[in-house]
């Protein structure tokens, strides 16, 4: 990671401190210098010595603890910090800075920080909702704070509902995303716009046609995308992952969807890269209501949809498209017929037969096919080395088309 970047971390009083903890010690073991500022009230539930053992740092408690006679603690700690993170951050902490009140350590240095702050917001679910405490948060979004939303499950008051505090493994991973983002790498300038997943072909309201596709190398390459300084556009099919963080995320369902929210932005682009594994058929006629159970076999009349990438291909101008083939034999002969039957400027082949290369792997097993008919093979690796590559592939295209 190079300098270690550093962490102060907020932590206000609510049952959800046990989490701030286990925060405290994913990130100091993923390589970041963490220290902890607690409420009087957050000490109630979690001893300030279980911080100290996590982050390796004296916990700041109290305004008037002097720790070091050569600094005033709240304005070295503000300046310090790379990255303020409140977790848990109650609702009076979210009403104290809303309205600038500053009667503890923790909101004290708040008020002299000069670093991004991002909140995670734990509470009842009805506090969570209540119009003060909206408010507040709409005052702080407004005043540059960034919130991490909280995540919708069991509450310590046995309610059902959002409230939750957001899985530190989570925030640790918005954290790091956060800081390899820095809009100095290989595509910074460039638009990129990429599509993932399935689509989805509706029968009737609760049946549909779709394939194992679930966004993983679409979503590994939008991620990687935005690190390397693109201005990203995801367009999605159903899935499961987490929004990239740095990419604009578009959610649609069947081909059609797809197919008009690309064509939207294509003209903007500097490069389309579809990954997504869209449906060749649909049903001709999906019914409105639920098809009943009938006695023997039943026929689906299905119609072609819309092929986006040959669609693409012959209204491209400026662009590099980048188009994926993933089959299950004559690997690299159908990707080079379909690179040159689209107008495509690389394909990158795979076949899903082989183990670890399959829609639901972490890994992949591909080959990169360039127009002029060269290729390159790369050893089995995780997805977002796989997207690294590529996008790397892509980007030194992309710098030859200009100098050229």
């Amino acid at each position: 990671m190079g300098d270690k970047k550093k962490i102060l971390l907020g932590v206000s009083g609510g049952i959800a401190v046990y989490k701030a903890a286990a925060l405290t010690s994913k990130l100091t073991q993923a390589g970041y210098d963490v220290k902890v500022i607690m409420t009087a009230s957050a000490c109630e539930f979690v001893a300030p010595l279980t911080f100290q053992a996590l982050s390796r740092h004296d916990v700041y408690t109290d305004t008037f603890d002097e720790k070091e006679s050569s600094v005033i603690a709240h304005i070295d700690l503000a300046d310090w910090a790379d990255l303020i993170v409140l977790a848990p951050a109650t609702a009076n902490v979210i009403g104290k800075l809303a309205n600038g009140l500053a009667d503890d350590m923790l909101t004290t240095t708040l008020l002299a920080a000069t670093a991004p702050v991002w909140i995670a917001p734990a509470m009842n679910v009805h506090m969570y909702d209540h119009p003060a405490v909206k408010r507040n948060i709409q005052t702080l979004y407004e005043d540059g704070f960034r919130f991490i939303e909280p995540s919708e499950g069991y509450l310590a008051c046995g309610y059902v509902g959002r409230g939750r505090l957001e899985e530190p493994e989570k925030i640790v991973r918005l954290i790091q995303s956060y800081f390899r983002i820095d809009g100095r790498g290989p595509l910074k300038g460039k638009k990129v716009l990429i599509t993932a997943g399935p689509t989805v072909e509706p029968i009737d309201p609760v049946r549909y046609f779709s394939n194992r596709s679930t966004g993983k190398m679409g979503f590994a390459l939008a991620e990687k995308a935005a690190e390397m300084g693109a201005d990203v556009t995801l367009v999605t099919g159903p899935s499961h992952l987490e929004d990239p963080y740095g990419a604009a995320v578009i959610r649609v369902q069947t081909a059609e969807e797809m197919l008009n929210e690309v064509m939207e932005r294509f003209d903007q682009q500097d490069a389309v890269i579809k990954s997504a594994a869209v449906a060749d058929y649909r049903p001709a006629h999906p019914m409105s209501h639920k098809m009943k159970k009938q006695e023997g076999p039943l026929s689906v009349e299905m119609e072609r949809t819309a092929d986006i990438l040959k669609t693409l291909g012959e209204k491209k101008q400026h662009q590099l498209l980048v188009g994926f083939a993933a089959e299950t034999d004559n690997v690299h002969e159908y990707a080079m017929h379909k690179l040159v039957k689209k107008n495509l400027d690389l394909i990158i082949s795979n076949n899903v037969t082989i183990e670890g290369a399959g829609f639901a792997a972490d890994t992949n097993l591909v080959t990169i096919h360039r127009k002029d008919g060269t290729s390159k093979e790369l050893p089995l690796m995780s997805k977002n080395k796989v997207a690294e590559s590529i996008l790397l592939e892509a980007a030194a295209m992309l710098r030859l088309e200009k100098e050229e």
